[in-house]
């Protein structure tokens, strides 16, 4: 009888040591400093693909997932309203351009020829017309003819002779052709069509997009036959290689986090670590302020945004991958 008494007493012991045990660890665990961590993401720059030219998106050359290099040809696009553009271009710079040299070259054969014939006729006609005015003279001088007859034949000679020089004139503008003010004025006319021309087509290499980068297709907003005006982006593209970490810190602990300073943040998609070293560090906005918990820091700290880059290079990683950096105690 006693010694059940003694056992039922131990085993009351015991149970009250298990249970007193229990709550002792579970109030260490509830009452454990938990490890903090700063969270941040991967990211990268994003270049947008776009065209200078609106028009139809003609082919598009790759697809979301690609991996593409530099001045790889991305996709083209569709614009008559630019191909009649061009032809009108072209003609009006040949026309300019054939106005100049004919005007270089100067009159034409036949053009002077002819201006050379009227000129001899009106010079022949010049010279009757003076002989006759002389005879005429004379036989006024003698009292043969009248005033009246001699005023006519003066007459006469003086128009057939205005007659020669204006067609003397005539056959020197042919011999040297147009004016040097008229050459250059063309001249001009001619340069401004041809930049004209060399406006269009700069326009025209533009429906060809090229990727700026190499990198990775994230994401294509316009498809073949899609309307797609100035400059819109078409295609984007990922710098997959100067991928960075970003994430934000308040200014109690931004001692830790100095311009090319390295840290070590844990990857958990890739359950692994990297090391980051800080390239650039940027104040919030005023939104982004910390209340103090603490009373002897009874003040608002302010939250700087910090951009790191990779100091070696990690395989298998994705934009947007989480990343834990523990806080130093």
């Amino acid at each position: 009888m006693k010694t059940l008494k003694i056992l039922k007493a131990t085993s009351i012991f015991i149970i009250i040591a298990i249970i007193v045990i229990w709550l002792v660890f579970s109030f260490y665990l509830a009452h454990k400093p938990k490890e903090s961590f700063l969270q941040g993401q991967i990211e990268a720059t994003q270049y947008s693909i776009s065209s200078k030219v609106a028009g139809r998106v003609g082919e598009i050359f790759v697809k979301k997932g690609d991996f593409i290099k530099e001045g790889e040809l991305v996709y083209n696009i569709v614009s008559p309203e630019l191909e009649a553009k061009i032809k009108q271009a072209q003609a009006g710079y040949k026309a300019a351009q054939a106005l100049s040299e004919e005007t270089n070259k100067g009159a034409r054969i036949e053009n002077i020829e002819s201006t050379k014939d009227l000129y001899e006729a009106a010079k022949a006609i010049s010279n009757l017309a003076e002989k006759t005015y002389t005879r005429i003279q004379n036989l006024y001088d003698s009292g043969v003819v009248s005033l009246q007859k001699r005023d006519e034949a003066y007459t006469n000679y003086k128009s057939a002779k205005s007659n020669e020089d204006a067609a003397y004139q005539q056959y020197k503008i042919a011999l040297s052709g147009a004016t040097k003010e008229t050459k250059e004025a063309l001249k001009q006319k001619e340069l401004a069509a041809l930049g004209t021309l060399d406006e269009v087509e700069s326009y025209a290499k533009d429906t060809q997009a090229f990727s700026p980068i190499s990198g990775e297709v994230s994401n294509i907003l316009l498809h073949t036959n899609e309307l797609a005006p100035s400059g819109f982006p078409v295609v984007l593209v990922v710098d997959i290689d100067n991928a960075y970490l970003r994430f934000s810190v308040r200014e109690d602990r931004l001692e830790r986090f100095k311009i090319g300073s390295e840290f070590v943040g844990f990857i958990p998609a890739l359950n692994k670590n990297a090391r980051f070293k800080v390239r650039y560090i940027s104040l919030l906005g005023e939104f982004a302020v910390w209340k103090a918990a603490n009373k002897d820091k009874n003040y608002d700290m302010k939250s700087y945004e910090i951009e790191a880059s990779f100091v070696e290079k990690i395989d298998g990683f994705r934009l947007g991958m989480s990343v834990l950096i523990p806080q130093d105690s």
